[in-house]
């Protein structure tokens, strides 16, 4: 009754396979590979915890030479508790080739649909004479922009961006909310250690200006078909990795153990990707190529 205490978390999804997740933070990704590309994750966080958050999303992308660059598409869906939100928007990147690489300047922009789920409410009393606690479902559409570099060769990639530009606002009965500015830093190196294994360190930090959170990743890739790897997120879990990549088709799970405090209460998170590149085109003579990036 006398003391109120301020509570902040994450807005936007979070996922551990971060390499084939670029384009949802960095639209100089658009188009960064010779083919069209389409991937879709599911991850189920804190399994066993009521409201857990789970999270859909689909990014298409793909080079377009007349626009000199490439375009992207993402969509994603992320229910926690009583929050819902539904994300849609389209990227674009101009390329610029740079010494051994390319660089993409991106934008992107889209909407945001923030839904409080009134019905998942359970309050003491619910005889509804309480206006400021809905019984019904309440929605709000907000706008989003995005920026971002991102420079790639055939043996490293880095970007940085910024997402959620605008910070919108929306009132709710309930309260107001912000669409907190994000910023986005990741980068990769490719280090072949024989003709069929190769290792590839990666880094992925995000930070809203106030928390800051980054994932270390060490993937070792055999035969440009087979993956396994395991990345430490600071202060929250150790994740390992592994894939399958089929001709264009890519298959990827990921198990978070939980070392945070939370430990005691989740059985961990589950995460899927799937994945499948159509190259646009094809060299018949035959050829071998280092590439960090995962087709």
């Amino acid at each position: 009754m006398f003391f109120v205490f301020n509570c902040s978390a994450q807005q936007e999804p979070q996922f551990s396979q971060n390499m084939f997740n670029i384009l949802t933070v960095n639209p100089g990704y658009a188009g960064s590979n010779d083919a069209i590309c389409v991937n879709a994750l599911y991850r189920n966080q804190w399994v066993g915890w009521a409201g857990a958050p789970k999270t859909m999303l689909l990014n298409a992308d793909g080079p377009v030479k007349f626009l000199r660059g490439g375009v992207g598409l993402t969509i994603f869906n992320d229910e926690l508790g009583a929050d819902k939100v539904f994300g849609a928007k389209l990227a674009y990147a101009y390329k610029l080739d740079i010494g051994p690489g390319q660089l993409g300047i991106g934008v992107s922009a889209g909407i945001i649909a923030k839904t409080l789920l009134g019905t998942k409410l359970n309050p003491y009393i619910d005889d509804g004479s309480d206006n400021a606690i809905p019984v019904t479902d309440d929605s709000r559409t907000l706008n989003n922009l995005g920026f971002g570099l991102y420079y790639n060769t055939d043996i490293l990639y880095f970007g940085i961006s910024s997402s959620q530009l605008l910070e919108a606002e929306a009132s709710y009965p309930i309260g107001d909310i912000t669409l907190k500015r994000h910023y986005y830093l990741t980068a990769g190196y490719s280090v072949r250690v024989t003709p069929s294994l190769e290792l590839i360190p990666s880094a992925w930090l995000k930070t809203d200006g106030t928390k800051i959170q980054g994932d270390i990743n060490v993937t070792a890739m055999y035969n440009n078909q087979f993956w396994g790897g395991v990345t430490y997120r600071l202060e929250d879990a150790v994740v390992p990795l592994i894939g399958v990549q089929w001709n264009n088709l890519k298959i990827g799970y990921s198990y978070d153990i939980t070392t945070s405090d939370i430990k005691g209460y989740s059985s961990g998170t589950h995460e899927i990707m799937l994945g499948y590149c159509f190259k646009l085109s094809e060299n018949k003579s035959a050829q071998r190529y280092r590439n960090v990036r995962f087709l």
